[in-house]
């Protein structure tokens, strides 16, 4: 990919496309690699900047021969330079997007666009957000600069191992496997930031092994956590800590080598996703949780609220930063949580919101059809009268599940689960009584019936048993009562849209 997207850039200079829109970071590594298109083209190459203006790339800072005059620190005078200029060239403007603001400055380029395109020379924008005025669509061409591949991340540790060797004497030994999962671990992060978390490695242990992974894990989180957007989040549940469901894990379970070299080998192609809709409380998040330990994969929570952002624009190029996070850390699992409070209104965005949320939308859904990397997303719903219907459409996700209440097998279980994951031996509760108190109970109330008898039986001294239990269950209403209605709703919209996440008689 990474490859396409340079010779994408090379065919679009070549074209005379007269400005083009990189997004990236890591300005130091795009123009190294625009200054080997520049030599392969025969053209002169210049970068800009507001601190020192027009200039060559390899020029100093502290250089007293200057290519360009100081002026062209005004973003004006920089763009009157490009006009002057009569030898084939590529202009780097570095951090650009802040003047772009200024209706001088938008007027300027739509001007200078129409010059270049009937020259030899190109205006190339690199700044880290997307931020393009509606007068200046149809002039700009943008392109994603793909993060450091796993080539490029192990041609950086390799020239760091040798420098160390060079200026310590001290060789390092990295062996093949631990090579492959620090370098695995640390895709989604930039050369600088990869190469910063190797160094500190060294520098904390003087070694690089499978114990210092977890410092390159943990500079992953930082970058992800700097998005705003994905949550880097960790877990201890399984899919053994989840009464029932027996069809959903019968699913995971399938699934679990889906990412692996094997299964790429065998033709079959990575999983998309799945929605999970139902009543409240009955293990929809859990699940998100459990298949991130189940299929060992880096599970990011999506905060979709955090999309939708005050300032015009923001919030589309918001998803579009989330997106590309999530699948520079494939393969990963990205978990949206209550999907449908998320893009709610959609189809009334364009009389509240100017539409933003159902571009939003419309972009994260046709991500959804059409991605090709290994995110495997994990929605959750509870209200399907709010949810989008082109959510539900074939090809968004591998597959559709209903979460109902759990069932008197089920229950056993998550009561035998939630006992014993308080440290007591579930041999010791009457579990078929449980049950019967518990008809209509989810699996979240079982839990909390169970927490709060703990809490009866600590403050009387005593240690909690049956009775205790079945005393908090009787004082619980459960949500089963207060939204009869709604769950019945839920049920038939289910029985042929969906398929069952548990194994029910007959089924």
């Amino acid at each position: 990919m990474y490859n396409d997207k340079l010779q994408e850039i090379e065919v679009l200079i070549r074209a005379r496309y007269p400005i083009i829109s990189i997004i990236s970071f890591e300005e130091d590594r795009v123009v190294n690699e625009i200054k080997k298109i520049a030599k392969k083209l025969d053209k002169k190459i210049f970068t800009w900047s507001a601190y020192r203006g027009l200039h060559a790339p390899d020029e100093s800072i502290q250089s007293k021969k200057r290519t360009f005059p100081p002026s062209t620190q005004d973003p004006l005078e920089s763009l009157n330079e490009v006009i002057s200029f009569v030898e084939p060239a590529i202009f780097i403007f570095e951090d650009f997007h802040p003047y772009l603001k200024d209706i001088a400055i938008v007027r300027a380029l739509r001007e200078l666009a129409l010059y270049l395109k009937s020259s030899y020379k190109t205006m190339i924008l690199i700044s880290p957000t997307l931020q393009i005025p509606l007068e200046l669509e149809k002039d700009i061409t943008v392109v994603d600069f793909c993060l450091p591949s796993l080539n490029d991340l192990s041609t950086l540790l390799d020239q760091i191992l040798k420098q160390l060797a060079e200026d310590s004497r001290l060789k390092v030994v990295v062996d093949d496997q631990t090579r492959e999962k620090l370098l695995k671990a640390a895709l989604g992060l930039t050369l600088k930031e990869a190469e910063n978390t190797f160094a500190r490695a060294l520098v904390i242990s003087g070694k690089l092994t499978e114990d210092e992974i977890d410092i390159v894990l943990q500079e992953k989180e930082q970058a992800i956590r700097k998005s705003g957007i994905l949550e880097y989040y960790h877990t201890d549940e399984s899919l053994n800590n989840i009464g029932g469901l027996e069809n959903l894990k019968q699913w995971f379970n399938k699934r679990s080598l889906a990412f692996s070299e094997k299964a790429r080998a065998y033709g079959l192609p990575p999983p998309k996703g799945i929605l999970l809709i139902g009543v409240q409380g009955c293990g929809k998040s859990l699940c998100a949780k459990a298949i991130s330990r189940q299929w060992s994969l880096p599970l990011l929570r999506f905060d979709v609220g955090k999309v939708f952002a005050s300032h015009v624009g923001s919030s589309e190029e918001n998803i579009r930063r989330a997106i590309v996070t999530a699948e520079s850390v494939s393969p990963c699992i990205l978990w949206i949580d209550e999907i449908e409070k998320a893009f709610a209104g959609t189809r009334s965005s364009h009389l509240s919101d100017a539409g933003v949320t159902s571009r939003v939308f419309g972009s994260f859904i046709t991500w959804l059809q059409e991605k090709q990397s290994s995110v495997f997303v994990v929605a959750t719903a509870n209200n399907i009268q709010i949810l989008p219907p082109e959510l539900l459409r074939k090809g968004r996700f591998d597959e559709i599940f209903f979460v109902d209440l759990p069932d008197d097998e089920e229950r056993k279980e998550i009561f035998r689960i939630h006992i014993k994951k308080r440290g007591r031996d579930p041999g010791n509760f009457d579990i078929d009584r449980l049950v019967e108190a518990s008809v209509g109970f989810s699996g979240s109330e079982i839990e909390q019936a169970i927490i709060s008898s703990m809490y009866d039986a600590f403050y009387e001294g005593k240690e909690i048993n049956t009775e205790y239990i079945v005393k908090s269950i009787q004082a619980t209403v459960p949500l089963s009562r207060t939204m009869d209605k709604e769950i019945g709703e839920l049920r038939t919209w289910a029985e042929t849209r969906a398929v069952s996440a548990s194994v029910r008689d007959g089924g």
